[in-house]
């Protein structure tokens, strides 16, 4: 249904957005540092539940709009690459983020799983980065002659999931381990969530400036 080329384009692109830091990085590390590598864990797995709620309203609610009208699109993209924009130079101004979520940390003990579960749901379902990702970026990589875009959308989105599965656990796990090391080196996180915000603001601009020429 989906060139082998789509899929890689798409891959690499997802990949990109989602190693920036950015509300999950933050989320899951602050959980990590204060909870544990099992609290942090089973956010993220809420917080992709909550990603593929996302896939699946934009998939079913722009998908036959973003099918018949490349106006659409366009306004989409370009209003998406500008939020993303934003979020790039938001990031950048308030780098030591990463830093104060480690100074509120602390313990706790008798957590609910289910409660983790569900914050992390939420964070997910209302991630804007992610957001504007699938409604913006995902569906420039949809070919329209192929037919059924909400279908195709749906699977850039399960591979947009597990991507960020894979790499949040990552975050988890590497924050639940070295929590002495982080809260050691406060200007490397601050380094982290600087360098993120140049990205995004690269990756705002080449969204805008690329894309489908249908």
């Amino acid at each position: 249904m989906m060139s082998t080329g789509h899929l890689l384009a798409f891959s690499a692109m997802a990949l990109a957005i989602i190693v920036i830091p950015g509300p999950t990085v933050l989320f899951v590390v602050g959980r990590a540092l204060a909870h544990g590598r099992g609290t942090a864990l089973t956010s993220v797995v809420g917080n992709e539940i909550g990603a593929l709620a996302l896939v699946a309203a934009v998939a079913l609610g722009i998908g036959s709009i973003v099918e018949r009208s490349v106006v659409v699109f366009t306004a989409l993209k370009l209003a998406g690459a500008a939020y993303i924009v934003y979020l790039g130079v938001q990031a950048f101004r308030h780098r030591r983020s990463l830093t104060e979520a480690i100074g509120g940390a602390g313990g706790a003990s008798g957590r609910s799983r289910a409660r983790d579960l569900w914050q992390g749901f939420v964070v997910g379902a209302t991630n804007p980065k992610t957001t504007v990702f699938f409604a913006a970026v995902l569906p420039q990589f949809v070919d329209r002659g192929r037919g059924h875009v909400p279908l195709q959308m749906l699977v850039f989105g399960l591979i947009f999931v597990v991507i960020a599965l894979l790499c949040d656990s990552c975050w988890g796990l590497a924050a639940g381990a070295a929590r002495g090391w982080f809260a050691r080196s406060p200007r490397r996180l601050a380094a982290i969530g600087g360098t993120g915000g140049l990205m995004m603001i690269g990756l705002g601009v080449a969204i805008a400036a690329t894309g489908r020429k249908d």
